[in-house]
């Protein structure tokens, strides 16, 4: 596995999630932040990558501060510009004044983080109160290491099954994306994201759990069979 899979596999990143390429982002993830992003203000993009959901903020009237630890994405985001501005930093240490953020967004991003408490509390650090802090996660329960749609065929009749892995324990995995491309997870049940966010300030105001996205389901015959089991989990929370 790379040292830092996150600097070596930017371009990995770059050319299969980004600039309308991924279905999940372009009908998913992109539209459900607009709908709950503070009309103005600045928001931090914790995470950002190549900046696709600052520049999202700042086409719908926000100011925004893209924030991630690879320098590969933080150049190619200041390439793609249009708006945002971009520094290198931590999720455990934002580069970012204290109560100085109306919306703070961590997409996809707090699952590969091995200190979820310290990145909350730069969270609530950063934000005024009564900011929104925006948090989209690989859904916790359903995409759970080892879970996945089971085909059946050795009982009888056959049977289909989406299969839940170890759900409460805590626990790392390294999944392989395609070819050299090993991405490290941080499992952690629901629970454990609520509590910590409740505990230094953040309260919990909604919460969506998404079918997959249309463009997502046609890319494979067998994804429909999934169509009711979400991907994503969305949560809402305010700082107090």
């Amino acid at each position: 596995m790379a040292a830092d899979p996150w600097e070596d596999h930017a371009a990995w990143w770059q050319d299969q999630f980004t600039d309308g390429v991924d279905p999940e982002y372009t009908e998913q993830i992109l539209p459900l932040i607009a709908e709950h992003l503070p009309a103005d203000g600045l928001v931090v993009d914790v995470g950002c990558g190549e900046g696709q959901v600052a520049r999202m903020a700042v086409s719908a009237g926000m100011r925004a501060v893209g924030v991630d630890a690879a320098f590969a994405q933080v150049d190619e985001a200041r390439r793609r510009a249009d708006g945002p501005v971009y520094l290198q930093g931590s999720a455990t240490d934002l580069p970012v004044a204290g109560g100085r953020a109306d919306a703070v967004v961590a997409c996809l991003v707090f699952e590969h983080l091995t200190d979820l408490d310290a990145a909350l509390a730069e969270v609530a650090r950063v934000l005024r109160p009564g900011g929104r802090f925006l948090l989209l996660l690989n859904h916790p329960l359903l995409q759970t290491p080892g879970s996945g749609w089971i085909d059946d065929q050795v009982v009888d009749p056959p049977e289909q099954y989406w299969r839940i892995g170890p759900y409460l324990p805590e626990a790392e995995s390294v999944e392989e994306f395609e070819r050299g491309v090993f991405i490290r997870f941080l499992h952690r049940p629901l629970s454990r994201y609520l509590n910590g966010a409740i505990a230094i300030g953040l309260d919990l105001e909604v919460m969506v759990e998404p079918a997959p996205p249309p463009g997502f389901l046609a890319l494979a015959d067998e994804y429909a069979d999934a169509a009711t089991i979400p991907r994503l989990l969305f949560l809402n929370f305010r700082r107090r």
